[in-house]
């Protein structure tokens, strides 16, 4: 395709493809290459790569200066961290299209020395708090300098639906897999200076177009991708949606995971605003429940609700061996309960350990260790935070009454000196 074709192709998408989200740095690590033991590469196979720079500013702490530091347990702290070194360990591309990581070689002598410490995956307490005091130093990350930065905590999970594998009865809302002819185009491939804009879309003829909305998805079967599993309630497969992962149990007992794998390209729309300005509901009150109760009230109405949001998400479906393995971030390693947290990679690269001070829903302190290792659209600022409260509605309650005030300091290998990305 010559360059004026993709300029047109280019101005087309944009308009179209306004929110992307951010689910791609790293290939996943699948669920058994998690439960496997670690192998660490030698510092030499590690290739020094150029550093990219971050945002704010560091002030080196001490571990005394952590608020509540001695009241964690660190339960599945060694476990995550583990996961986290497989991450660690993998190839840097350099792409800036991509999200900062960690910089591999400032880790290697940690993981190397995780891996001959001698701790179960289930270690907690003491042993793991000397490990870390002992190889990592706490940086706290300032607004300005000698100005500790306070950010928005806010809480996402993972969804637990009920769906089968074959439409049938109540199981009549479909997840999809990823449409064979979806395009996904790297703009900064062809554009250096649009340089992490990537698109997606598809070819009609010689054209590149964006892709269908859900709406013309829905109205069309010919253009329906393969359906993974079909769900028993269309607003809890809607909201599975908008958390990029979640699990469904089937009718048989079994548990299926659906992790995120792609999405349409097309822009988010709020449902719950619609019936808002629609006047079905005051905005303050288009919680799911209300708007699961409102479709069963109005049935024949759902899929104008749906339609609304035009975007949609693809899926890809997993096996689940350790229940206390959840969905991959945006870091492709699998997430663990109350121990990762999304985060602006400007500031905070992935793969970076963190001591997180916060407040529950309810106000009492939520100060604990976490894992950049996950990314999002409205995740945006100096310690600004998604906090991953786990799966099922206990986790999704919490979720959803999550926003509180924080603060955040990187927890960095002591013989690398400041942070750093790649």
């Amino acid at each position: 395709m010559n360059k004026l074709l993709w300029s047109a192709a280019v101005l087309a998408l944009l308009s179209a493809c306004s929110s992307i989200p951010e689910h791609e740095a790293s290939a996943p690590l699948t669920e058994s290459a998690a439960l496997k033991p670690l192998v660490v590469p030698a510092l030499a196979a590690l290739p020094e790569t150029p550093p990219r720079a971050l945002k704010g500013h560091l002030a080196a702490a001490s571990w005394q200066q952590l608020p509540g530091w001695g009241n964690d347990d660190l339960s599945h702290v060694w476990k995550a961290l583990l996961n986290d070194c497989r991450g660690l360990m993998r190839p840097v591309s350099g792409s800036l299209a991509l999200p900062a990581r960690a910089a591999p070689r400032a880790w290697q002598p940690v993981c190397q020395a995780a891996v001959q410490a001698g701790l179960g995956a289930n270690a907690a307490g003491q042993p793991v708090r000397q490990f870390l005091q002992a190889h990592l130093r706490p940086w706290r990350l300032d607004q300005s300098p000698g100005q500790a930065a306070s950010g928005t905590v806010t809480g996402y999970y993972e969804p637990l639906i009920r769906a089968s594998r074959n439409q049938e009865g109540q199981y009549q809302w479909p997840l999809y897999a990823t449409p064979s002819d979806l395009l996904m185009i790297d703009l900064g491939a062809i554009y250096p200076d649009l340089a992490g804009k990537r698109v997606r879309g598809k070819l009609d003829g010689r054209r590149v177009v964006p892709y269908d909305t859900r709406a013309q998805i829905a109205a069309n079967p010919a253009r329906q991708p393969p359906v993974i599993v079909w769900a028993n309630d269309p607003v809890e497969a809607f909201f599975l949606q908008i958390q990029g992962s979640g699990r469904a149990l089937l009718p048989d007992g079994g548990v299926l995971r659906l992790a995120y794998d792609d999405h349409n390209g097309q822009p988010y729309v709020s449902i719950g605003q619609w019936l808002a300005r629609q006047g079905e509901m005051p905005l303050a009150q288009t919680s799911m429940q209300n708007i699961k109760q409102w479709a069963r009230n109005h049935p024949d109405r759902v899929q104008t609700l749906l339609n609304v949001n035009p975007a949609m998400v693809f899926f890809r479906a997993e096996s689940i061996t350790d229940p206390e393995l959840g969905p991959n971030g945006a870091y492709g390693i699998p997430l663990m309960a109350q121990r990762a947290v999304a985060v602006d990679t400007e500031f905070v690269p992935l793969g970076t350990p963190l001591w997180l001070d916060t407040k529950q829903p309810g106000g009492a302190p939520l100060q604990r260790l976490v894992f950049a290792q996950d990314t999002g659209a409205a995740i945006r600022g100096a310690a600004r935070a998604d906090f991953y409260w786990g799966t099922g509605d206990e986790a999704g309650a919490a979720a959803g009454r999550m926003k509180q005030p924080g603060r955040m300091w990187l927890l960095w290998p002591t013989a690398a000196g400041t942070p750093s990305a790649r």
